[in-house]
């Protein structure tokens, strides 16, 4: 495939001014290019650091040394007194003291206005008659640990060579104060309960080259069960590692910390909880903060839970004076919100601040304004599930999602940075919610916007593809991950992106040497691209199927109805034979791989993954991706009728399930080409978690059609809307409709109304199973032609909101 620079060039070469004949032999004059300085060689240079320095200070300096020799084998040595001029220096230490330990470097250095806390200045110093020197200067240890990682992010680095620019200079001051990442270490995840301290060391070293500066535990007790099969070491261990971890590099520790208990509101059960949190939270080496969700898991008023958490910082305080708690409103109610924002009237001292994550019913502007101002708060965005989720993937095609299901690998980087900047002006510190290595890609997104909200998305996956694959595949593999968030968008079967990217990563694979082959990053994405190849490939084959299966009944001769059933139901087995095995091999040897590499568990069977839906996409890969599952009993049970008359009806009543009739209309919500009618509200840049507008979701059941796993639906009291305009004013209509849903929401009650005035149903309990449901329209509702429907559940809940979920709607002309 060309790029458009290369059709461009080769449109120029054809093209001539009209009236005139393109000469070959006589080109256009090019301005000749202006030779670029060359590299400055430093893999003879000295490391050079002041005499004293924090252990935070001394672990930059080790992170230079040894992921410069990881990609070169060259390791550099390091010094306290400054070397002779022929020796090329890296100067790293805190800017304040420059001066005394660094005059030499300092030299012909220009001036530059001091980098802000956590900020750094890079400069490369070439003068005559002197080696060169690289000025590595933070306003702090922090600000020295992310100076030594955007120098290494700027370093060119291949085997025996380490190279730099000569005219880097910079001064950058992160924009976000808190920039973190929540690191689970417990059997729910995907990957992390498998980590041993070497690999989070890496991770955590990984995240800080980037710029985060906190990092988010949990205790050993959680909603997961208390052990796994993957676990190194125990919990409470892993934990303390890792907080030491954090301690040497300097990063904030923050501890998710679930009040889980039934009762708070009985003493002794507050005394057994205080005791307990002690116990864990004073083995850890640093903690700065503790947050309590208020729901998932648990679920206690907001006057128990205050008076609690009010305990558990004196508690805590004794361990870590200075840390803070923290809480949020996840899974209140209406009353329990309005009790939640009556107490922080009150203005409690223990408090820190306030937490805006999932389940959270306020949108962040409202929950910013009930909010006293003296407490900040932080963003807890989930950045790791696909669906059923804060910020579930829009528009995704029924077959990603019954693959991919929640925890796929998932580079989202634009749809990252709509969530980052649209929230922007209310919050901005943030420890995102992962769950595994899966939301790897959209952890470096958020820690560059943190760093800088205005930079380029596709600015930070050069640097992460630069940095973490090599520097070859710095555009290559950064366009395969913005093409892999495309290959979500719209209807996978005529997405033909997915095939270019997956040849796009097959010809990095080609090229890539062994080392690559064995990267966890890069076997991620072809992991992705192969399996958006295969599953689109398998929809494609599916889908020919089940159409020829309908065919053959839809040209039955009387007399022959059981003969066409048996003959429709042969059609449907042939989809066991599956397309394109050479790529479907090639996800399994790559989900092997990462099983080697990471850990990462991508079946249950195979890698004691915890279940199918938390990362295990390997075990759904095969799932049916035509409605074969509730075809196969709808061809049995008409079989089995007696009479060919009913034998007809039956088949019939399949063959025209989505036929509205003449002058009638058929929506399938959840899928954005075939819900015409439906009112989508705002657009996702401006309402990104959906709390003013509607979003699709899925729920999944192996008998039933696709278009009941697939539902529009909205949050808490948002109604649900559709719009009618055009209909006969004369006409009389009634309305099937299909509520669906996913298996948390199926005890929903919903109400109905017309026009906003004429009530089709009141609050009714979704079928179970699932069946239509069909309601005579009233003739004034349509008598000026135009009809809207407004579907609403239940007021005030709590915990996700979920619920008012719709599947499919028939408006159907009675006469």
């Amino acid at each position: 495939m060309r790029s458009p620079t290369v059709l461009f060039a080769v449109l120029l070469l054809c093209a001539a001014p009209s009236g005139q004949t393109a000469s070959p032999a006589q080109p256009a004059p090019v301005a000749a290019a202006r030779p670029e300085a060359p590299l400055v060689e430093l893999a003879g240079a000295t490391i050079v650091t002041p005499a004293a320095m924090t252990v935070q200070e001394r672990t930059a300096v080790r992170v230079l040394v040894e992921e410069i020799e990881k990609r070169t084998t060259v390791r550099l040595p390091v010094a306290s007194q400054w070397p002779a001029d022929t020796a090329a220096v890296i100067a790293v230490g805190p800017v304040a003291t420059a001066a005394a330990w660094a005059s030499p470097g300092l030299r012909g250095a220009a001036a530059s206005q001091a980098p802000g806390r956590e900020g750094y200045r890079l400069a490369v110093i070439v003068a005559a008659r002197r080696a060169p020197t690289v000025l590595v200067l933070g306003a702090d240890a922090r600000g020295v640990l992310f100076g030594v990682g955007r120098l290494l992010r700027e370093l060119h680095m291949t085997r025996g060579s380490l190279t730099v620019r000569p005219d880097l200079a910079l001064v950058s001051t992160p924009k976000v104060a808190l920039r973190g990442h929540q690191l689970g270490y417990r059997p729910k995840t995907n990957a992390y309960d498998a980590w041993d301290v070497a690999m989070w060391e890496q991770y955590i070293r990984d995240l800080a080259i980037f710029g985060t500066n906190a990092i988010e535990l949990m205790p050993p007790r959680t909603d997961d069960d208390p052990d796994s099969p993957h676990f190194p070491l125990p919990q409470i261990d892993m934990m303390i590692q890792m907080s030491r971890i954090a301690e040497e590099y300097g990063l904030d520790v923050w501890v998710w910390y679930p009040a889980m208990d039934p009762d708070y509101g009985d003493p002794k059960q507050v005394e057994a909880a205080v005791a307990e949190w002690s116990a864990v939270l004073s083995k850890l080496p640093r903690v700065n903060a503790v947050f309590v969700p208020g729901g998932d898991p648990g679920h206690t008023q907001p006057k128990h839970l205050m008076a609690l958490l009010e305990r558990q910082t004196a508690s805590l305080h004794k361990s870590h004076p200075a840390a803070e708690m923290w809480m949020s409103p996840q899974g209140f109610t209406k009353p329990w919100m309005d009790e939640f924002y009556a107490i922080l009237k009150t203005n409690p001292a223990w408090l820190s601040g306030i937490v805006f994550g999932p389940q959270v019913r306020d949108s962040l502007p409202v929950l910013r304004a009930g909010v006293p101002q003296r407490y900040r708060i932080r963003r807890y965005p989930d950045i790791t599930h696909s669906i059923r989720s804060q910020y579930p993937v829009q528009g995704w095609d029924v077959a990603h999602a019954l693959t991919s299901q929640r925890e796929q690998i998932n580079p989202r980087p634009e749809a990252e940075a709509v969530i980052f900047r649209a929230l922007l002006p209310y919050a901005s510190d943030f420890i995102t919610y992962s769950e595994g290595a899966n939301d790897d890609v959209n952890k470096f997104v958020w820690s560059g916007l943190g760093w800088d909200p205005t930079v380029e998305v596709v600015e930070i996956l050069r640097d992460y593809s630069r940095y973490f694959i090599g520097e070859r595949y710095t555009d290559s593999f950064a366009q395969g991950l913005l093409a892999l968030e495309n290959n979500w968008k719209g209807p996978l079967a005529s997405n033909a992106s997915v095939d270019v990217t997956l040849q796009e990563f097959q010809a990095m694979e080609r090229r890539a040497a062994p080392r690559d082959l064995h990267n966890w990053r890069f076997q991620q994405a072809l992991y992705r691209a192969y399996y958006d190849a295969y599953v689109k490939r398998r929809l494609l084959h599916e889908t020919e199927i089940e159409n020829r299966a309908l065919d053959r009944l839809r040209g039955l001769r009387p007399g022959e109805s059981r003969r066409a059933l048996t003959e429709a139901a042969a059609i449907l087995d042939e989809e066991r034979a599956k397309p394109a095995p050479e790529w479907r091999q090639r996800v399994y040897t790559l989900a092997e791989a990462l099983f080697q590499t990471i850990r990462q568990q991508l079946s249950v069977e195979r890698y004691g993954a915890i279940a199918v839906g938390r990362g295990a996409t390997l075990d759904s890969l095969e799932t049916p991706l035509n409605n074969s599952g509730w075809l196969r009993p709808r061809f049995a049970e008409a079989a089995a009728l007696d009479k060919e008359e009913d034998r007809l009806a039956a088949i019939d009543r399949v063959l025209r399930w989505t036929d509205p009739g003449p002058g009638g209309y058929y929506d399938d919500l959840g899928n954005p080409a075939l819900e015409p009618h439906l009112v989508t509200g705002l657009p996702f840049a401006e309402d990104p978690q959906r709390f003013k507008s509607t979003l699709d979701g899925f729920g999944y059941r192996p008998d039933w059609r696709l278009s009941w796993m697939t539902h529009a639906e909205s949050f808490w009291e948002t109604p649900l809307r559709m719009r009618y305009a055009d209909l006969d004013p004369s006409a009389h209509y009634r309305l099937r409709v299909m509520y669906a849903g996913d298996v948390f929401s199926m005890n929903t009650q919903i109400r109905l109304v017309a026009d906003d005035t004429y009530e089709i149903h009141p609050p009714t309990r979704k079928p179970s199973p699932v069946q239509p449901l069909e309601f005579d329209v009233p003739a004034e509702a349509t008598r000026d032609g135009v009809l809207t429907l407004t579907f609403t559940g239940p007021a005030g809940i709590g915990s996700a909101g979920r619920g008012l979920q719709v599947a499919e709607v028939w408006l159907m002309r009675k006469d």
